[in-house]
Protein backbone atom coordinates (compact mmCIF):
# COMPACT_ATOMS: atom_id res chain seq x y z
CA UNK A 1 0.00 0.00 0.00
CA UNK A 2 1.37 3.12 -0.68
CA UNK A 3 0.27 6.56 1.35
CA UNK A 4 -1.91 8.95 -1.20
CA UNK A 5 -0.82 12.28 -1.46
CA UNK A 6 -3.53 15.12 -0.05
CA UNK A 7 -3.92 18.96 -1.03
CA UNK A 8 -2.16 21.33 1.90
CA UNK A 9 0.57 21.99 3.35
CA UNK A 10 3.30 19.43 4.97
CA UNK A 11 2.00 18.58 8.32
CA UNK A 12 3.84 15.66 11.17
CA UNK A 13 2.96 13.75 13.75
CA UNK A 14 5.30 12.84 15.97
CA UNK A 15 4.32 9.91 18.16
CA UNK A 16 6.57 9.38 21.36
CA UNK A 17 6.07 6.29 24.25
CA UNK A 18 6.01 7.14 27.05
CA UNK A 19 9.74 6.87 28.78
CA UNK A 20 10.26 3.30 30.92
CA UNK A 21 8.16 3.49 33.95
CA UNK A 22 8.76 2.05 37.52
CA UNK A 23 6.32 -0.51 39.28
CA UNK A 24 6.14 0.81 42.77
CA UNK A 25 4.16 -1.28 45.17
CA UNK A 26 0.58 -0.13 45.93
CA UNK A 27 0.57 2.09 43.34
CA UNK A 28 -2.13 2.74 40.74
CA UNK A 29 -1.10 2.51 36.92
CA UNK A 30 -2.01 6.05 36.43
CA UNK A 31 0.42 7.37 39.36
CA UNK A 32 3.86 5.28 38.29
CA UNK A 33 6.43 7.42 37.73
CA UNK A 34 9.52 6.77 35.32
CA UNK A 35 12.38 4.07 36.74
CA UNK A 36 15.63 5.81 36.38
CA UNK A 37 16.08 4.49 32.47
CA UNK A 38 13.48 6.41 31.92
CA UNK A 39 14.43 9.54 33.77
CA UNK A 40 17.56 8.88 31.51
CA UNK A 41 15.87 7.77 28.33
CA UNK A 42 13.29 11.04 28.10
CA UNK A 43 15.81 13.60 27.75
CA UNK A 44 17.64 12.05 25.00
CA UNK A 45 13.86 11.99 23.37
CA UNK A 46 13.63 15.42 23.30
CA UNK A 47 17.32 15.81 22.00
CA UNK A 48 16.55 13.52 18.95
CA UNK A 49 13.46 15.85 17.88
CA UNK A 50 15.41 18.47 18.06
CA UNK A 51 18.11 16.59 15.74
CA UNK A 52 15.51 15.34 13.83
CA UNK A 53 13.96 19.00 13.31
CA UNK A 54 10.78 17.65 14.39
CA UNK A 55 10.32 20.20 16.85
CA UNK A 56 6.31 20.49 17.56
CA UNK A 57 3.97 23.33 17.75
CA UNK A 58 1.59 21.83 20.34
CA UNK A 59 2.10 18.69 22.41
CA UNK A 60 -1.01 16.30 23.23
CA UNK A 61 -0.07 14.39 26.22
CA UNK A 62 -2.11 11.80 28.84
CA UNK A 63 -2.67 12.92 32.23
CA UNK A 64 -0.53 9.50 34.04
CA UNK A 65 2.69 10.51 35.98
CA UNK A 66 4.77 8.55 33.60
CA UNK A 67 3.83 10.65 30.19
CA UNK A 68 3.66 13.81 32.19
CA UNK A 69 7.54 13.32 32.99
CA UNK A 70 8.68 12.16 29.90
CA UNK A 71 6.92 15.44 28.36
CA UNK A 72 8.64 17.81 31.15
CA UNK A 73 11.98 16.10 30.24
CA UNK A 74 11.92 16.24 26.53
CA UNK A 75 10.54 19.65 26.42
CA UNK A 76 13.35 20.71 28.92
CA UNK A 77 15.69 20.37 26.25
CA UNK A 78 14.42 22.87 24.04
CA UNK A 79 14.62 26.67 24.06
CA UNK A 80 11.41 26.94 24.09
CA UNK A 81 8.98 24.36 24.18
CA UNK A 82 6.10 24.61 22.73
CA UNK A 83 2.23 24.36 24.40
CA UNK A 84 1.05 21.41 25.89
CA UNK A 85 -2.34 19.90 26.22
CA UNK A 86 -3.05 17.14 28.83
CA UNK A 87 -5.59 15.09 27.78
CA UNK A 88 -7.21 12.29 30.10
CA UNK A 89 -8.89 10.65 26.81
CA UNK A 90 -5.52 9.53 26.00
CA UNK A 91 -4.97 7.38 28.83
CA UNK A 92 -5.45 4.03 28.07
CA UNK A 93 -6.82 5.24 24.30
CA UNK A 94 -6.97 2.86 21.27
CA UNK A 95 -6.15 3.84 17.96
CA UNK A 96 -9.45 5.52 17.04
CA UNK A 97 -9.70 7.22 19.80
CA UNK A 98 -6.10 8.76 19.45
CA UNK A 99 -6.92 9.76 16.35
CA UNK A 100 -10.35 11.51 17.75
CA UNK A 101 -7.87 13.36 19.92
CA UNK A 102 -6.00 14.43 16.96
CA UNK A 103 -8.50 15.54 14.85
CA UNK A 104 -9.25 18.29 17.01
CA UNK A 105 -6.00 19.76 16.54
CA UNK A 106 -6.54 23.34 15.42
CA UNK A 107 -5.67 23.86 11.63
CA UNK A 108 -2.64 25.91 12.19
CA UNK A 109 -0.39 23.54 14.17
CA UNK A 110 2.07 22.06 11.35
CA UNK A 111 3.75 19.65 13.92
CA UNK A 112 2.11 17.65 16.36
CA UNK A 113 3.46 15.82 19.80
CA UNK A 114 1.43 12.79 20.65
CA UNK A 115 2.79 11.57 24.27
CA UNK A 116 0.75 8.40 25.43
CA UNK A 117 1.07 4.41 25.77
CA UNK A 118 0.84 0.97 23.94
CA UNK A 119 -0.94 -0.75 22.43
CA UNK A 120 -2.65 2.29 21.14
CA UNK A 121 0.18 4.49 19.89
CA UNK A 122 1.52 1.25 17.86
CA UNK A 123 -1.53 0.77 16.41
CA UNK A 124 -2.08 4.53 15.22
CA UNK A 125 1.59 4.27 13.40
CA UNK A 126 0.64 1.17 11.77
CA UNK A 127 -3.18 2.64 10.76
CA UNK A 128 -2.09 5.66 9.74
CA UNK A 129 1.24 4.79 7.64
CA UNK A 130 0.28 4.00 4.28
CA UNK A 131 4.11 3.09 3.15
CA UNK A 132 7.30 3.96 5.14
CA UNK A 133 10.79 4.92 4.16
CA UNK A 134 13.64 2.41 4.89
CA UNK A 135 12.24 -0.21 7.26
CA UNK A 136 10.63 2.20 9.74
CA UNK A 137 7.09 0.08 8.87
CA UNK A 138 8.83 -3.13 9.50
CA UNK A 139 10.62 -1.64 12.78
CA UNK A 140 7.50 -0.29 14.25
CA UNK A 141 5.92 -3.90 13.56
CA UNK A 142 8.88 -5.37 15.51
CA UNK A 143 8.72 -3.60 18.38
CA UNK A 144 7.56 -0.02 19.46
CA UNK A 145 9.92 0.49 22.90
CA UNK A 146 9.52 2.99 25.24
CA UNK A 147 10.77 6.06 24.44
CA UNK A 148 10.08 5.10 20.76
CA UNK A 149 9.42 7.97 18.31
CA UNK A 150 7.28 7.20 15.12
CA UNK A 151 7.73 10.58 12.55
CA UNK A 152 5.05 10.54 10.44
CA UNK A 153 3.84 13.19 7.25
CA UNK A 154 1.08 13.74 5.21
CA UNK A 155 -0.80 16.82 2.93
CA UNK A 156 -4.19 17.92 4.31
CA UNK A 157 -5.69 21.30 5.12
CA UNK A 158 -6.81 20.03 8.64
CA UNK A 159 -5.94 17.35 11.14
CA UNK A 160 -9.32 16.18 10.97
CA UNK A 161 -8.55 15.00 7.20
CA UNK A 162 -5.92 12.65 8.33
CA UNK A 163 -6.92 8.74 7.85
CA UNK A 164 -5.64 5.69 7.95
CA UNK A 165 -3.17 4.56 5.02
CA UNK A 166 -2.25 8.64 4.31
CA UNK A 167 0.50 9.20 5.62
CA UNK A 168 4.07 8.41 5.33
CA UNK A 169 6.13 6.80 8.13
CA UNK A 170 9.23 8.88 7.54
CA UNK A 171 11.07 7.42 10.33
CA UNK A 172 11.18 5.35 13.79
CA UNK A 173 13.85 6.50 16.52
CA UNK A 174 14.44 4.98 19.80
CA UNK A 175 16.85 7.40 21.85
CA UNK A 176 18.60 6.10 24.80
CA UNK A 177 19.86 7.98 27.56
CA UNK A 178 23.83 7.15 28.96
CA UNK A 179 23.98 5.29 32.23
CA UNK A 180 26.38 7.81 34.74
CA UNK A 181 29.23 5.39 36.60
Amino acid sequence: MTARTGAGPLRRLVVLRHAKSAWPAGVADHERPLAPRGIRDAPAAGRALAEADCLPDLALCSTAVRTRQTWELAAAQWGTPPPVRLDPRLYGADAAELLEAVHEVPDQVGTLLLIGHNPGLEELVLELAGDSLDDALDDVRTKFPTSAIAILAWRGSAWDLLAPGTALLTGMIVPRGKKHA
